[in-house]
């Protein structure tokens, strides 16, 4: 984490005006909420199981995934190391990965858009290729995710370092953990894992 996150903070962050790059999207939006596109933006994307929020209920805040509405299926550990080793394996091919959490109802994840990756195909390529995954875990079929995501680019280097802050410190907020260390599916705890194993 922390020479990608070095390596991201020294990239210029670019300014997103009318135009969009080549390839990529810009703003756009897929119904309620709007996204934007672009190559070398660095993304804090969220994104929520099926049953985090009642489906009449739009995305609005995080504060909504954190009172930890629905089954929470990814409160087995055996899930969410399913969901944090995708993240990681795309790493690199998809986008260039600087902060994750992965929490009982919701995944958070900072990363670099590459050139001629889009927003919306790495993220439904995360979920489509996660949800595979935990349904067999679980002998279930059925939806997984909620089809709609949350995204913000980081404006400066001060953003993204509140940004990453923010995801790693997200179990502590909601009372699953005193200590970012202690949460085991998370950036904030992946070196030290790393080491022990």
């Amino acid at each position: 984490r922390s020479s990608s996150s070095r390596s991201v903070l020294r990239c210029s962050l670019k300014r997103v005006g009318a135009m969009s790059i080549i390839g990529h999207a810009g703003w756009r939006s897929r119904g309620y909420l709007p996204h934007c596109d672009n190559a070398g933006l660095v993304q804090h994307v969220v994104f929520g199981l099926h049953d985090a929020l009642p489906a009449h209920v739009p995305f609005e805040s995080d504060d909504q995934l954190d009172e930890g509405h629905g089954a929470c299926l990814l409160r087995d550990g055996d899930c969410a190391d399913i969901v944090e080793r995708v993240l990681l394996k795309a790493d690199a091919s998809q986008y260039r990965l600087v902060a994750w959490c992965v929490m009982p109802n919701h995944v958070h994840v900072v990363f670099e858009q590459m050139a001629g990756r889009l927003l919306g195909r790495a993220v439904q390529e995360l979920k489509s290729v996660s949800a595979h995954r935990i349904n067999k875990q679980l002998s279930r079929k059925g939806a997984v995710w909620r089809r709609e995501y949350f995204d913000r680019y980081m404006r400066d280097g001060d953003h993204l370092v509140q940004t990453v802050r923010y995801v790693e410190a997200n179990p502590v907020k909601a009372g699953l953990v005193e200590n970012v260390m202690d949460w085991p599916f998370s950036s904030g705890s992946y070196s030290a894992r790393k080491l022990g194993d």
